[in-house]
C-alpha cells in the first residue's frame, strides 16, 4: 500500500556514464534547456530523513542502526519525490539505477503511473581518452586556476599563468592506474544495465568526446525525440 502517493506521467530520463563523462554538467544544462529536474538519489535521501516523511523515517532507523539502506527503501523515496507538482516537466535520474535490480524495480515503480524509461542516454567515451583527459589535470594550490598537461598546459613550467605561484597539486584519484580501474569498474557495473534499456528499446547512445556544447546538443535531440 502507498496510499494516494501516485508517480508522475512526465517523462524520466537516465543519464548513464563513467565518472568523468560530464553527466553532472550535462545534467544541469538539461534542466536549463528543458525545464526538466535532476534528481539526486543521494540529495533525495538526505532530504527525506530531514523532512522526516515515511520512507525517510524506514531510512533513518536502517541508518541508526549502521545498515545500507535497501534498494526498496531508495524507490520507496523515489515515490515520494515523483509525487510531487514539481516533477511534472520531467525528470533526470542522477545515480540510480545503478544494477540491473535497481532497474528492475525502477520499471515497477513506474508502471505504477503505467509508465516507463523515456530513454536511458548512455554517454560514451574513449576510455585511453578518458584516462588522459583525467589524469592529466593539474591545479594551483595558491589560486584554484586549473590545468592540463596537454590541453591546458602553463605557459612558464610550473608557474600559474594566473598568480604566478609555482607549487602545483593533483588529486590521488586523477592518476592514470586509478582512473582506468574506475572506468573498468563501471563498464563491469552497468554492463547489465545498458543490456536491460536495450531490450527495452530506450537505451541511446550518445558521443560524449568533445565539446560541451556539442554533447548537450546530441543529448537534447534525444530528449526532443523522446518527448514527441
Amino acid at each position: 500500500m502507498h496510499g494516494d502517493t501516485t508517480v508522475t506521467t512526465a517523462p524520466v530520463f537516465i543519464l548513464l556514464g563513467p565518472p568523468g563523462a560530464g553527466k553532472g554538467t550535462q545534467a544541469r544544462l538539461l534542466q536549463d534547456r528543458f525545464g526538466l529536474l535532476q534528481l539526486s538519489t543521494g540529495d533525495l535521501l538526505r532530504k527525506a530523513v530531514k523532512d522526516g516523511t515515511p520512507a525517510g523515517r524506514t531510512a533513518k532507523e536502517v541508518m541508526d542502526r549502521g545498515d545500507l539502506v535497501s534498494d526498496d527503501i531508495v524507490v520507496a523515496i523515489l515515490r515520494e519525490r515523483l509525487a510531487e507538482p514539481d516533477t511534472r516537466t520531467g525528470v533526470i535520474l542522477d545515480g540510480f539505477p545503478r544494477t540491473a535490480a535497481q532497474a528492475e524495480a525502477l520499471d515497477g515503480l513506474l508502471s505504477e503511473g503505467g509508465q516507463k524509461i523515456d530513454a536511458a542516454i548512455s554517454l560514451e567515451v574513449d576510455d585511453a581518452e578518458m584516462v588522459e583527459r583525467i589524469s592529466g589535470r593539474f591545479t594551483c594550490a595558491k589560486c584554484g586556476e586549473g590545468y592540463h598537461d596537454t590541453f591546458k598546459p602553463t605557459a612558464k613550467p610550473d608557474t600559474c599563468d594566473k598568480c604566478g605561484g609555482t607549487e602545483m597539486t593533483r588529486r590521488a584519484d586523477d592518476k592514470a592506474e586509478t582512473v582506468a580501474t574506475r572506468l573498468e569498474a563501471y563498464h563491469a557495473q552497468t554492463a547489465p544495465l545498458i543490456a536491460h534499456y536495450e531490450a527495452q528499446g530506450a537505451l541511446v547512445r550518445v558521443g560524449a568526446m568533445g565539446e560541451i556544447g556539442d554533447i548537450a546538443d546530441r543529448i537534447g535531440a534525444v530528449i526532443r525525440a523522446a518527448r514527441h
